[in-house]
């Protein structure tokens, strides 16, 4: 008899705690440092970066329990290669079937011929004025940036494969 896929709740927050979007991803694997999942776009999504994204795409997604980013790799309904797109986030707290995270608001855009964009560095700027962000979680975000980029350049787990 097949076992039950495990659905995890997704949840991006912004920097004041609220809910900024929401999902259900079934769950690939699980150790004590990186979550793996799978979601499926329920809907066309009109995206300011991504441009469309059709019903059917499927996003894989890569949470690191310790690190300040996640990676989602997007492959079309087809099963052809889209991109990838990282969120720059406060490491994730995993409990009782939830991922919650805040979202940093700088991302980190891999189109299909490996050009990198990094986004809205002027948008976390903002609230680190306005929510007056520490030092210590700017630096982390520099520091995130920088790793995301050189995985991405060296073509390292989770950027291995397209």
């Amino acid at each position: 008899m097949d076992e039950l896929p495990i659905i995890i709740t997704v949840n991006s927050r912004n920097f004041d705690g609220t809910l900024r979007r929401s999902w259900k991803a079934k769950l690939i694997s699980q150790d004590d440092k990186l979550i793996e999942m799978v979601g499926e776009f329920e809907f066309d999504v009109e995206h300011p970066d991504l441009g469309h994204i059709q019903r059917g795409t499927v996003s894989y997604e890569y949470y690191w329990l310790d690190r300040w980013y996640n990676v989602f790799r997007f492959h079309e309904a087809t099963g052809e290669f889209r991109n990838y797109y990282c969120n720059i986030n406060l490491p994730p707290i995993f409990e009782n079937g939830t991922l919650d995270y805040v979202d940093l608001d700088i991302d980190v855009l891999v189109d299909k011929d490996w050009q990198t964009k990094v986004l809205d560095v002027e948008e976390f700027e903002e609230n680190v004025r306005r929510f007056s962000i520490r030092e210590a979680i700017c630096e982390s975000a520099k520091n995130a940036v920088a790793e995301l980029l050189s995985l991405i350049e060296t073509r390292q787990f989770p950027f291995d494969h397209a």
